[in-house]
């Protein structure tokens, strides 16, 4: 068993994923360092790293993208994905984890990150990933290690198994014990750690750790749970084998220490990569696929360059995929790859083929998105991973600062939302607005960011309009006519309407009871019509619903009278009448959904009243120890800027989902302040 489990497998693709700000670009760039592949680890504050590449990333110093980095170590190739950890951009994470081997999950001891960190784990353990912790920023620890993992392992649905205990020197941590290899090693800055004799207290807390650590992994190894209680020490081999089992079965999460500021424990993770994580095949036998001569790929994200065109990052999971290959997408389309580039962080190098195991970017696959699978046999393959992005929760309406940048601003958008599905445009019919929908606040503005700077539109932005609308209380009749003489034929139109109120949700119904042929028949369509012109502006200045307008008389010219002419006259009628209505203002209520920590539900609660809510339910959420849902009916009106507060009041865990669900009336001096902006932006 020792023998298959550690044999070769392939090029790996790791991702590298964790809280916001716990250090997975820093982790990268000391791998990076480490391994040989750049000469010293760059700095995500002075702007020199390889991850964050992109000048959103480095004005703002926090990864608003997924970057791939290639390295080798042992002769073993690697492709790194660095993933953002913030939730405004986790929709890169989700739609890559499908293709990687394992994912280092990096993060502190820290208690406010357990919210972040319960998502990411999540997220890994449906897709059944294989994942290390790598506990880092080590050496500014102020707590023992048992006790950081107790803290963290509420958040992990598998036990946390330590493999190294730390080496104390007084309150700093010197060191490391490798419990698997029971070695002990003196942190080197920059360098590879020096390895020390085990002796004393530290091989005393070493043989305690140690077994604490084979117990765990003895749940599920029966002949060395017989061991354990034989007092037979197992064979070193016979540990590893069993870590990489469980590791690659999804049994348990081993905890590794280190500093990524400092390098330190970076070599002792990159074998624990080599030695235990698992391989293509295994990744291949995950997502169903067959072995088969033809390549297969899943394509996990999509960039468009400013001069080298689009391109396809994905991972090949089966077969041999040359330059210039046909490919069938699960979607139905097809392309043609023109150009295969190894993934190197900011610079790519072309090669003429890609083998099961790499992960690289195609290029010019103009009609295949991220989350499609790809394959070069005559067959359309099956979708491997089916990723739908997170629901936006913030909005902005945007336009291009210079008319004649529309087109230009559209094509921009689109490509936007192929880089990131997670970003949405629709248009407003009734303003005539585009709105951009995002993840939250530097979402969005990341995204004019980039309109910006690699697309060359500038843009302006607003909040986005409410849907109000109004309607009436009071019945009334009345008459229109529109009389026009100005030599030849005139323009000739009379009616009278009844206009009253519908219960709420009704809409709108038009009709006609006129006898004797006072309207003639020919003209009636054209009264309906200007009765909906009416409609679309009513006296308060929104659209008027729920009015039904009957036309009951009328007269007519028999030379005079046009469509025109009846059309403008129900359209005056309808506006002379409406302000007799007693009309009154609606606003739109959404029911929301809102997820988060248990320790912020009092917090969401008062955001909540102060917002104009009302709490219709909270309850623990279902499958999700420490979190609970909270249920309200909320205006619209009040949900614009809600996920700003929700993400503070969660350090940037909580999340919400909304539809809408009735509109409800708006008096007093709400009303009057609300139709007062109106007119006053009209």
């Amino acid at each position: 068993m020792g023998q298959d489990l550690r044999s070769p497998r392939g090029p790996r693709c790791i991702a590298l994923v964790g809280p916001f700000q716990s250090g997975k670009t820093t982790l990268l760039e000391a791998i990076l360092a480490r391994t040989g592949a750049i000469p010293r680890a760059g700095s995500v504050d002075a702007g020199t790293s390889v991850g964050d590449a992109s000048p959103e990333a480095r004005h703002h110093k926090m990864s608003v993208a997924m970057t791939a980095a290639t390295t080798t170590f042992m002769g073993d190739s690697y492709t790194f994905l660095d993933c953002p950890g913030s939730i405004e951009f986790i929709h890169d994470m989700r739609a890559a984890l499908p293709a990687v081997d394992a994912a280092i999950v990096v993060c502190e001891a820290d208690e406010k990150k357990l919210p972040q960190l319960q998502l990411i784990l999540r997220e890994l353990e449906e897709l059944r990933i294989p994942r290390f912790l790598f506990l880092n920023k080590i050496d500014r620890a102020n707590a023992r290690v048992r006790e950081t993992l107790a803290t963290l392992q509420p958040a992990s649905r598998v036990p946390l198994v330590l493999r190294q205990i730390p080496i104390w020197n007084g309150e700093l941590i010197e060191g490391f014990v490798d419990l698997a290899l029971e070695r002990a090693f003196i942190y080197r800055e920059h360098r590879a750690s020096e390895v020390i004799g085990l002796e004393g207290g530290n091989l005393d807390r070493e043989k305690e750790a140690r077994f604490s650590m084979l117990e765990k992994l003895a749940d599920h190894d029966d002949a060395l749970m017989e061991q354990l209680l034989e007092d037979i020490p197992p064979p070193r081999d016979a540990v590893f084998d069993d870590l990489a089992r469980e590791l690659r079965d999804g049994l348990i999460c081993p905890v590794l220490l280190g500093s990524a500021l400092r390098e330190n424990g970076v070599l002792r993770l990159m074998k624990a990569l080599r030695h235990e994580a698992p391989g293509i095949a295994e990744t291949a036998k995950r997502l169903g696929v067959k072995e088969a001569k033809e390549a297969l790929g899943y394509v996990f994200k999509t960039l468009h360059l400013q001069h080298g065109g689009k391109l396809s990052l994905t991972r090949v999971l089966s077969g041999h995929l040359d330059d210039g290959a046909t490919v069938h997408a699960a979607s139905g389309e097809t392309a043609r790859v023109s150009g295969i580039l190894a993934a190197t962080g900011a610079n790519d190098s072309k090669r003429p083929v890609a083998e099961a195991g790499d992960t690289v970017a195609l290029g010019k696959l103009d009609t295949v998105k991220t989350g499609d699978t790809v394959a070069t046999g005559k067959a359309v393959p099956k979708a491997l991973a089916k990723v739908d992005p997170c629901p936006p929760v913030l909005a902005i309406s945007i336009a291009a600062l210079d008319r004649k940048d529309d087109v230009k601003l559209g094509q921009a958008l689109l490509r936007l939302n192929e880089e990131d599905p997670s970003l949405t445009m629709v248009q407003n019919q009734r303003t005539h607005d585009t709105v951009l929908w995002g993840q939250g606040e530097m979402h969005l503005r990341v995204a004019l960011e980039r309109l910006r700077e690699r697309f060359g539109v500038n843009v302006k932005s607003h909040t986005p309009a409410i849907g109000y609308q109004e309607t009436i209380r009071k019945a009334i009749t009345q008459r229109g006519r529109h009389k026009k003489q100005s030599g030849g034929h005139g323009q000739f139109g009379d009616v009278v309407l009844d206009i009253k109120p519908l219960p709420r949700g009704e809409g709108f119904q038009f009709a006609e009871k006129v006898v004797g042929g006072a309207v003639p028949r020919n003209y009636i369509p054209a009264v309906e019509e200007g009765v909906v012109d009416a409609l679309v502006r009513g006296p308060l200045g929104f659209p008027v619903i729920d009015v039904a307008v009957t036309l009951t008389d009328g007269s007519y010219h028999s030379v005079d009278s046009s469509d025109l002419a009846f059309r403008t006259a129900a359209r005056a009628g309808v506006s002379e009448g409406l302000p007799q209505c007693a009309p009154v203002l609606l606003e739109p209520i959404h029911t929301v959904e809102i997820v988060c920590p248990t320790e912020a539900t009092a917090r969401i609660n008062a955001i909540l009243s102060a917002r104009r809510g009302q709490i219709l339910s909270f309850d623990t959420r279902d499958g999700w120890p420490g979190w609970d849902c909270v249920r309200a009916m909320m205006p619209e009106a009040e949900i614009g800027e809600l996920i700003v507060e929700l993400r503070s009041a969660t350090a940037g865990a909580g999340s919400f989902t909304r539809q809408f669900d009735h509109m409800a009336e708006v008096t007093g001096r709400a009303a009057d302040h609300i139709i007062a902006s109106h007119r006053d932006a009209a």
